[in-house]
């Protein structure tokens, strides 16, 4: 809570806890005036990648140029389909749109909002290439039953990681790994809500193979590997030193800020339990929860009350997100593919979802004063 205000995301506050590592890792790269790929990218993306336990680390620009790049790498080409879920954020379809790929819409588990790969194999096409599981909301897919999928179509698979970094996923034999590091690619996001946010923009991607690693790279520096040499055709997506720097001083605590956010979660749910009219996130068996968002389905149709009424109580909460893909005006043409499957789950919970306040900051007497405003309008 910065100014009494009750915040959705308490940068301000995090930003505090950290400032004097924070202020110095930015005053080290000013002094070196090595402001693109400097040795802080290098240092950054070597640390994340122990962290992760992947083979490479290819910082870029933002997110959604992870996805595109990474898709580019894997070597696609125009009219190829990509299957991805319809109720995620518009990014996951939109660089399979840009290429010139068709984004195949699939519908979701109604417990985790994640892909469900169940009942996909009516999706899948002589034009099928790949998959884009996204991990949404902090919660991972199933990815033993993504990579079985994806294995028995020969497709590729690029996990968006976007809200999930510092997740595990949990295979059937015990086997734990972080989310990003299971397919072909894993992409991310450091936007600064994110659970690992920088000050800016900021993205990578991560990879085991190392040919996939290499042609990323290039594509990301202009399509080349020796300077004003250009073997491919690539584009510029660079991860700036500054934010490399604050990113590394962040990823030490990451472990940590997911810890608060479980144990904020644990709080709202004991909170909340019970509430008439609610479903409350779910924890599935096959990952760990790292909770980028609690989110809530709200029945009956008071989902835009609640949410009225909290914004009317001084308390914020958002709407991830008011309309599946399928539904978009800009995504109308690939709709029209869609034919018998039913994306049904993804219109309920467009519908439904309202996320309430989740950072690090949040505080037990502030959460009180949520949940105690959300029981009202429901009880009532």
């Amino acid at each position: 809570m910065t100014d009494g205000k009750i915040q959705m995301v308490d940068l301000k506050g995090q930003y505090a806890r950290i400032k004097a590592e924070v202020d110095s890792a930015i005053g080290r790269v000013i002094d070196s005036c090595a402001f693109i790929n400097g040795p802080a990218v290098t240092e950054f993306a070597e640390n994340l990648r122990r962290y992760t336990g992947v083979g490479f680390v290819i910082p870029c620009a933002n997110g959604t140029d992870a996805l595109q790049i990474a898709l580019m790498a894997l070597g696609l080409e125009k009219g190829d389909e990509v299957i991805v879920p319809s109720f995620t954020y518009v990014a996951s379809a939109e660089v399979i749109a840009i290429l010139g790929l068709r984004p195949v819409f699939a519908d979701i588990d109604p417990e985790t909002f994640n892909i469900d790969v169940r009942n996909l194999d009516s999706a899948v096409t002589s034009r099928t290439k790949a998959i884009i599981p996204v991990h949404l909301f902090g919660h991972p897919c199933d990815m033993a039953a993504v990579m079985e999928f994806a294995g028995r179509h020969s497709l590729y698979v690029v996990e968006d990681n976007a809200q999930s970094l510092g997740a595990s996923c949990i295979f059937p034999d015990g086997t734990r790994k972080h989310t990003g590091t299971v397919g072909h690619f894993g992409c991310t996001s450091f936007f600064p809500s994110k659970n690992l946010g920088c000050y800016g923009d900021g993205g990578a991607m991560m990879t085991s193979d190392p040919e996939l690693a290499e042609k990323a790279r290039m594509i990301a520096n202009h399509g080349q590997k020796t300077k004003y040499h250009h073997d491919i055709v690539g584009c510029n997506s660079r991860l700036d030193s500054i934010q490399a720097a604050i990113l590394d001083v962040k990823l030490r605590y990451l472990d940590g800020y997911c810890e608060a956010r479980r144990k904020a979660a644990a709080y709202y749910r004991k909170g909340l339990e019970g509430t008439p009219g609610l479903v409350l996130p779910c924890e599935k068996e096959y990952g760990t929860h790292v909770y980028h968002q609690f989110t809530l389905r709200v029945a009956d149709g008071k989902r835009d009350g609640l949410k009225d009424f909290l914004a009317s109580e001084g308390i914020p909460s958002m709407v991830y997100y008011p309309l599946p893909l399928h539904r978009q005006k800009a995504y109308s043409v690939h709709a029209a593919g869609i034919g018998e499957r039913s994306l049904q789950y993804s219109e309920d919970a467009a519908s439904s979802v309202l996320s309430l306040p989740m950072h690090t900051e949040l505080t037990e007497s502030v959460q009180d004063r949520i949940t105690a405003a959300v029981r009202k309008y429901m009880e009532d």
